[in-house]
């Protein structure tokens, strides 16, 4: 599901983003980014009075950054994006401006305020997991060492950088 974003309202509830950064907005692009790239989204995010208006050099093909131009605001420009959607029912509009999101519903966009979308790009990527080729914890047995170098030969330990009983041991209580 797409986003639909009034960057300066994201901005405003992220504690390690301040509206008064000369950097505000490409720090919360980089922030978008992230988000997307963990969580496979697309956004276009909408921000006050660039110089100039429209797309801006930032967007990426999941980021698109457009910026409103001196004589608009970002909350006019979303509620024309809203209007002129043809999949209104995909996107999520994310803005504090209530007529912003009543136009959204109206379209039947789902909605969130900015602190709840705040709250999801702060979230931390989930843990990856292993491969199907790696494994956790891996522990192979002396014996099986044993067997495998009676295969295939020794490796000399300054090759292998160990000895062959260097290699770990099972640490207790993992079987």
């Amino acid at each position: 599901m797409p986003y639909l974003i009034d960057g300066h309202n994201v901005i405003g509830q992220l504690p390690d983003l301040k509206l008064t950064d000369p950097d505000d907005e490409a720090k919360l692009v980089q922030k978008l980014l992230s988000y997307v790239a963990r969580t496979n989204q697309r956004c276009v995010v909408v921000f006050d009075h660039g110089l100039p208006g429209g797309l801006s050099k930032m967007s990426t093909r999941n980021v698109q950054v457009v910026f409103a131009s001196q004589s608009s605001t970002a909350d006019r420009v979303m509620i024309e994006r809203i209007r002129k959607t043809p999949q209104p029912d995909i996107w999520t509009v994310v803005s504090n401006d209530h007529e912003v999101l009543s136009t959204a519903r109206r379209y039947r966009m789902q909605t969130m305020q900015a602190s709840a979308f705040a709250a999801l790009i702060r979230r931390p990527p989930p843990p990856s997991t292993p491969g199907r080729d790696e494994a956790v914890h891996v522990h192979v047995p002396d014996e099986e060492v044993e067997e495998w170098l009676k295969i295939f030969g020794d490796v000399p330990a300054a090759k292998a950088g160990r000895t062959r009983s260097s290699h770990p041991k099972q640490p207790k209580g993992i079987k």
